[in-house]
């Protein structure tokens, strides 16, 4: 059992984050809990890499003197499995907007699918989706998106270590990728749609690895707070 000097000391937390819930809540959630269970007014407690609200699985949180390791281990390979539905796209490249348009798949093959991941691995240029919380101007893209404005968002390198297609039903494959940080998975689904001329959206996602970190070592939120 953890105490509270244990928590001001610096914990590190790996929390399998649920579906629909921003990264920012599931640390407000158990900041909450950890002042009502110590009585304290106030703890350092934040999150190393944002999961968005579409996205499961490993979430590392970092308490008290720990927090100062979180650029440290934001800096980290990461691993996700997930699904592309290929043949349309939406506007935040995943199922938070409506499909937009639609293209053909018949022309897609399994041989297609597996050359075209090559494109993807190694050292590439990437687009940040529009709907995403990098700040332009002060400004976060998503709220600009969701006002119907548009950006121009400048390209940036990042490394995809693997891409590996794990099964594939069309309209959708699975897939498994290891990248760098500022990897966004939603906009490989849109590219590799494109590559495939056709069309790609992320429709599901997990983290699964953070570094030597692994979702099989997490606790769902609910546990957590059980066992506090």
């Amino acid at each position: 059992m953890l105490t509270v000097e244990d928590f001001k000391n610096g914990q590190v937390l790996l929390i399998d984050k649920p579906l629909n819930w921003t990264s920012f809540q599931v640390v407000n959630k158990l900041r909450w809990h950890i002042r009502q269970k110590f009585g304290l007014k106030k703890i350092k407690v934040g999150h190393a890499g944002t999961l968005d609200p579409l996205a499961t699985g490993l979430l590392i949180i970092c308490t008290g003197k720990f927090t100062k390791k979180i650029d440290e281990y934001q800096g980290q390979i990461k691993e996700y499995t997930g699904e592309i539905t290929l043949g349309a796209t939406t506007p935040s490249y995943d199922l938070e907007t409506e499909v937009d348009e639609t293209f053909p798949v018949a022309h897609i093959t399994n041989e297609l699918i597996y050359k075209t991941t090559e494109q993807f691995i190694g050292e590439i240029n990437q687009i940040p989706p529009i709907f995403s919380a990098i700040k332009m101007e002060g400004v976060r893209l998503y709220n600009l998106a969701r006002e119907g404005k548009t950006a121009e968002i400048k390209s940036r390198k990042i490394t995809i270590e693997t891409f590996e297609i794990t099964n594939i039903d069309l309209p959708k494959i699975q897939f498994r990728v290891v990248c760098s940080k500022g990897t966004y998975i939603r906009s490989l689904a849109y590219d590799f749609g494109k590559a495939l001329n056709s069309g790609g959206h992320l429709s599901a996602l997990r983290r699964t690895k953070i570094g030597d970190f692994s979702v099989n070592d997490s606790v769902e939120v609910p546990d957590f707070i059980a066992n506090l």
